[in-house]
């Protein structure tokens, strides 16, 4: 459901154009610095983690039938064709949605060299408003999305599935923090290796237990995902 699991939610002054609150209680907070605020400085803090998506939150968000996952995770080798196959995404997105895609970004595993990943490729579509979807779902409905999540409460989250290369689309609305912080991970980890084998550790030993949920795996890695995180944004 998420690239980077549901571990944050916004906080007072977090950049989020919708400006409507998390679930208060629920997840870690993210706070992005203020207007005039160094990013190098304690200005950028993460918290705590708190509980991951329960099973009936999972069923509250997803479009049509929920299926169980009851497995492993698989993790295939980097594969160079991933990037091309992400232009070929963004291409078609941006020919649906023309100037409404305000941003198409590879996001995820699958955007940075040398990382293991479930074979999926995750992408970033940030759309002037996610909540508005007969301004933007008809259009990658026509271009062969399919809409699966709906998160009103989470940054008016959506993902579709793509129509042939296995795609999670997750669209977001402009400046929202979620999109900061799925940017700031993908650059961190493509520059820095001693982290991208961190999190490859940490992503290996998780994906050899069984998940009744592939969302309950995505939960379980919040923890070495807020740690280097808060690396990224601090430095």
């Amino acid at each position: 459901m998420r690239c980077l699991g549901r571990n944050a939610r916004p906080a007072e002054g977090t950049r989020h154009a919708s400006a409507k609150p998390g679930m208060p209680g629920r997840r870690g907070v993210l706070r992005f610095p203020s207007p005039g605020e160094d990013w190098g400085r304690p200005g950028v803090t993460i918290a705590r983690m708190t509980a991951p998506l329960s099973d009936e939150e999972i069923r509250a968000a997803v479009v049509g039938e929920l299926v169980e996952h009851n497995a492993t995770i698989e993790l295939v080798e980097y594969d160079e064709a991933w990037p091309r196959l992400f232009e070929r995404e963004a291409t078609r997105i941006r020919g649906a949605l023309g100037p409404k895609a305000l941003q198409v970004e590879h996001v995820g595993s699958t955007s940075v060299s040398g990382l293991a990943a479930k074979p999926v490729l995750d992408i970033a579509l940030v759309v002037a408003d996610p909540s508005d979807e007969d301004a933007y779902v008809p259009e990658l409905e026509t271009a062969g999305y399919v809409l699966r999540i709906r998160e009103p409460d989470w940054f008016e989250h959506r993902c579709f599935k793509g129509p042939d290369t296995n795609v999670n689309l997750h669209t977001f609305s402009e400046k929202c923090a979620e999109v900061d912080r799925m940017l700031a991970f993908r650059d961190w980890l493509r520059t820095h290796d001693d982290d991208r084998d961190l999190y490859l550790d940490a992503k290996r030993e998780l994906a050899t237990r069984e998940w009744k949920y592939v969302q309950n795996y995505a939960d379980a890695k919040s923890a070495v995902i807020q740690e280097i995180l808060a690396r990224a944004l601090s430095s």
